[in-house]
């Protein structure tokens, strides 16, 4: 939680705005609304009438830096700004006897590659590496990527410049799936879902739906959540999962910087979709079988509030304002085998999103 401090005059007028949970979704139309939970934008109308004044002009500007200054420092999970991509990015060396596997949404593959895209994989090295909402129409000719993953698996949407989710591996799969299993609408899956299956393990890669603007998609969401619940649990029965990429969940309040306003008002955020993801992670007393799952970020980290989204609008970033949507969920006899589990919140200017990454010992 940010730190306690006197409160402004200007804070106490425009409180922080909530960021939205998907980046450009479609074009901007899915940002969720923020009438019923954000008040600013009113109070900065009738703020804005006195511009005629000349003098206060500096005023205003001096004090508007000052503040912005003031509300980004100190506050925990606040980042630089998203603007420009650090290009000598270092992590530490992969661990012995590991595999190691990123995700990261990287909100469209050729804008990110003009932001400095490159200097994260470059410092990463993943063993895999999960990107979703891609936005490319057919397989990327890159010649950097092609050479460092001999095996690349891109989920096109048939929506132009939509969506779209790949898996890029060192490690040569023994199958692959672009499918989820019983979901009425195939078309409305492509580009949302890749499946690699390895040895010891199924890697999942998704790109779940957003429940839109004003909730206009949550049917949508609760049929993708109903069908891949059974699939997630079809794959486990014959060996265990990692499924990571971007969910579009904020599982808890701690995964997001302000919950109460935003609960059951804001896609990602409501009882439908957390209980749905919390069913996931612990089967119901009438389903005691049932294999159990684990977010393996949480489970090392359970108080932190860190976030893997921050909205471009408003500073949300400096301002640490976000919300962690980006995750690895494994099955929970695949726990004992993670050696680590982060967010790389330092990497910034490519996406609105941040990394994250996990090692898992032993092949997949």
């Amino acid at each position: 939680m940010p730190p306690k401090r006197a409160a402004s005059k200007r804070k106490a007028a425009s409180p922080s705005p909530e960021p939205s949970t998907e980046s450009h979704f479609d074009s901007g139309s899915e940002a969720p609304s923020q009438e019923d939970t954000e008040p600013a934008p009113k109070k900065r109308k009738t703020a804005a009438k006195p511009k005629a004044a000349a003098p206060a002009k500096p005023k205003a500007k001096g004090k508007g830096k000052a503040a912005a200054k003031d509300e980004g420092a100190g506050v925990e999970g606040a980042q630089p700004t998203n603007k420009v991509m650090p290009v000598d990015l270092k992590f530490p060396a992969k661990q012995e006897g590991t595999i190691r596997i990123a995700t990261w949404n990287i909100c469209g593959l050729a804008a990110a590659q003009k932001k400095g895209f490159k200097y994260y994989v470059e410092a990463e090295d993943p063993d895999v590496l999960v990107l979703t909402e891609t936005k490319v129409n057919n397989d990327p000719v890159d010649p950097a990527l092609a050479s460092r993953f001999a095996h690349r698996y891109w989920s096109i949407s048939d929506k132009k410049t939509y969506s779209g989710t790949a898996i890029l591996s060192k490690v040569d799969p023994l199958s692959v799936d672009y499918t989820l299993p019983g979901h009425p609408d195939p078309k409305s899956v492509k580009g949302r879902i890749v499946t690699l299956e390895f040895a010891s393990c199924y890697l999942v890669g998704t790109y779940v739906v957003n429940a839109g603007t004003g909730l206009k998609t949550l049917d949508a969401k609760k049929e993708w959540n109903t069908h891949f619940e059974a699939y997630i649990r079809e794959l486990d029965a014959k060996k265990p999962v990692i499924w990571t990429g971007d969910l579009n969940v904020a599982p808890t309040a701690l995964d997001l910087t302000n919950p109460k306003p935003n609960w059951n008002k804001t896609p990602g955020y409501t009882e439908a979709e957390t209980s749905s993801y919390a069913r996931i992670l612990n089967a119901s007393k009438e389903e005691a079988d049932a294999p159990q799952f684990v977010d393996v970020w949480r489970k090392l980290h359970p108080a932190l509030k860190h976030y893997t989204y921050f909205s471009y609008r408003f500073n949300c970033r400096e301002k640490g304002i976000g919300w962690r949507l980006d995750m690895f969920v494994v099955s929970a006899r695949l726990e004992e085998r993670v050696r680590m589990c982060e967010i790389r919140g330092e990497v910034y200017g490519a996406s609105d999103h941040c990394p994250v990454v996990m090692e898992l010992e032993g092949e997949l």
